[in-house]
């Protein structure tokens, strides 16, 4: 792309070389920022109505809670949003089962952090560790398939976790760290895995694997309506209801609980910051960096110009790197040549594989149509 063909939002810092699909209107401010401020800026914290919403929350979970040994579970992964989501737990009297999935390839950071958490706060803990050899074959048929989506038999395995956990113990409330105020912009195709596409997934693993792997959870569109309407779990996410900023955050877990950081968005686990801060921004030409730094713009967290200047230097360190694709080709069980290979494949999306994307978005329209007025 030229110097002439390329634009970037005046309000936020996407552009057309990190989402093709991208559009501006006639002041220069982009669909996402838009979208954001006509649309997500109504569900994120507002002082006059959000305090009452999180106040009905937490009676309705206590209730639901009554006379069983958790009223909640929470998902951590180490990471700010879902420790500070635990810390939430504490905060206003709630007995959450703290959970954890390990898909093999956490950070010694999370692996602590997950650890100073549950010690600190006194909670149960759960953690499922995934067969390593069946995950990694998914997961490197993902790599093998060139698609962006890598993370998808992560997501898959973590929901269809955390369902069963919570089936388990009777729980009727799952507590997400995900939120709106860093997470709400994001371009379908730098994140469709997180439509957790059931047949996109078993077309991949079939066709660029070479076993039957059936000993790694999973759940689709169907799957979920099945933990939501049969089995009556919801999805609660605490940090939409409170004044939620990230970097305040981080700071109070660190100076609250010893909590260490980690660096990047997601990146207590290694495979995530390898794909996020490199492989993303190098080959996908997609930098993750845009999609979190406009979102907090949108929601008044920080400025343009600051969001700008994170810009000045790349999303990985050059040093490093040659040391990481040792790490990853080693861990996947493959040669530093053979992961070069993949990496240097045509890029692909969703769009390039068979896919449920209008079946799913149909479900989703029609279940907010119905809900959103009803929903926690």
């Amino acid at each position: 792309m030229s110097a002439l063909d390329y634009k970037i939002c005046n309000r936020c810092v996407m552009d057309n070389i990190t989402d093709v699909f991208i559009h501006f209107d006639e002041k220069g401010n982009c669909n996402h920022c838009e979208d954001y401020l006509q649309r997500t800026s109504k569900l994120i914290y507002n002082s006059e109505i959000s305090d009452e919403q999180w106040k009905h929350i937490l009676d309705k979970v206590k209730s639901a809670g009554k006379n069983r040994k958790f009223d909640c579970i929470v998902g951590i992964s180490g990471g700010v949003d879902s420790s500070y989501t635990a810390h939430l737990c504490k905060e206003y009297g709630l007995r959450p089962l703290l959970f954890h999935m390990d898909n093999g390839w956490d950070t010694k950071i999370s692996v602590k952090n997950v650890a100073t958490m549950v010690d600190k706060l006194g909670f149960e803990y759960d953690c499922q560790v995934l067969d390593w050899e069946a995950f990694r074959e998914i997961q490197l048929a993902f790599l093998k398939s060139s698609i962006v989506d890598l993370e998808m038999p992560t997501d898959i395995a973590i929901l269809s976790s955390i369902y069963k956990a919570a089936a388990k113990y009777g729980i009727k409330y799952i507590f997400s760290g995900g939120n709106l105020s860093s997470e709400a912009i994001m371009p379908l195709q730098m994140g469709y895995h997180m439509y957790k596409d059931i047949r996109l997934y078993r077309h991949i693993v079939k066709k660029y694997s070479k076993k039957a792997l059936k000993t790694i959870p999973t759940v689709g569109i169907w799957g979920e309506f099945c933990y939501k309407f049969l089995k009556n779990i919801k999805t609660v996410y605490p940090l939409n209801y409170i004044p939620y900023d990230k970097d305040k955050a981080k700071q109070f877990l660190i100076e609250q609980y010893g909590w260490e950081d980690y660096g990047g968005k997601h990146h207590e686990s290694k495979i995530t910051a390898f794909w996020q801060s490199y492989v993303m921004p190098e080959k996908y030409k997609m930098d993750y960096r845009r999609t979190t730094l406009s979102a907090q713009i949108c929601a008044g967290q920080i400025s343009r110009a600051a969001a700008l200047n994170e810009f000045s230097h790349k999303s990985y360190d050059e040093k490093l790197i040659d040391e990481d694709k040792k790490y990853i080709a080693k861990k996947f069980g493959i040669s530093l040549d053979e992961l070069e290979k993949y990496l240097s494949n045509p890029p692909k999306t969703y769009l390039d594989f068979p896919n449920n994307k209008e079946l799913i978005s149909f479900v989703y329209r029609t279940y907010n149509r119905i809900f959103t007025k009803k929903r926690i």
